[in-house]
């Protein structure tokens, strides 16, 4: 009877023990970068990111699924079992994503021989800035109101508009014209949107996959809730922070109240 009792006392305690929830710290081994690779706990929910060493930490129980995933990585699925819940260590080996393009024929065929290939190309090579030692521009192009707004402010201004002074202090006039009539602050909203649409697109591509299996949600409602998200404030420091783990963090708060408002 005694060893009985201590068996199943020893029993018990070994389900309490598996059943507790754990830290796992784990490491994440690639040919491509290790960084803000998404470690996410399926089974409670949890998530987390790697650091640049490709190293992280999270809360795991018996028979839990991870999930692995970035954009330059295959999706990596992992069930904890006893040896890596008594290790408390897992290194996990993830494969290089690669997009392969069905193959484009452009133009020609070329065959190899230079000759016969320079007889078959028609049209003439274009000319750039430095064909002609000019100096040019090799920056980033800005987009149409960002012009707009340079133009606006009296950068690049015309010929005749630097004729058109106050008072001979030899001060542009249309940078004053369009700072009173509101044209400037127009154009200044226009250039945050745009950046704040471009920026919300790109979280929307990075995120939406990995989240919603975590954070159920209608197709139907998942754009409505990410512009929910881009109302608040904080959405384009948190979301310009290069930071994964802050980021998923501000998607999850909103979330919860985003079902808030939805109930309500």
């Amino acid at each position: 009877m005694k060893r009985f009792i201590t068996f199943l006392l020893v029993f018990i305690w070994g389900l309490l023990a598996f059943s507790q929830s754990h830290d796992l710290s784990g490491k994440i081994l690639s040919e491509v970068n290790v960084e803000n690779i998404h470690v996410i706990n399926k089974t409670q929910q949890l998530f987390t990111t790697t650091n640049a060493l490709g190293e992280f930490t999270i809360a795991v129980k018996l028979q839990d699924t991870l999930v692995f995933s970035s954009i330059q990585h295959k999706p990596q699925n992992v069930v904890i079992s006893e040896s890596v819940l008594k290790s408390k260590t897992l290194v996990v080996t993830l494969e290089e994503q690669i997009n392969v393009l069905d193959e484009v024929s452009v133009g020609k065929t070329l065959t190899g021989d230079l000759l016969s290939d320079i007889e078959n190309t028609t049209g003439e090579a274009p000319i750039n800035f430095y064909d002609v030692g000019i100096p040019g521009y090799t920056g980033k192009v800005a987009t149409q109101s960002e012009r707009r707004l340079s133009q606006a402010n009296g950068e690049g201004v015309a010929f005749k508009t630097i004729m058109l002074q106050v008072l001979s202090l030899n001060v542009p006039v249309e940078p004053i014209l369009n700072a009173i009539s509101g044209r400037t602050k127009v154009l200044k909203q226009h250039v945050a949107l745009e950046q704040k649409s471009a920026l919300l697109h790109g979280v929307k591509v990075k995120f939406s996959k990995m989240f919603f299996e975590l954070h159920p949600l209608d197709e139907d409602k998942q754009n409505e809730f990410f512009h929910f998200c881009e109302e608040d404030d904080r959405f384009v420091a948190i979301c310009t922070s290069n930071n994964d783990l802050d980021i998923l963090q501000f998607l999850e708060k909103k979330y919860e109240k985003y079902l808030e408002n939805l109930n309500n």
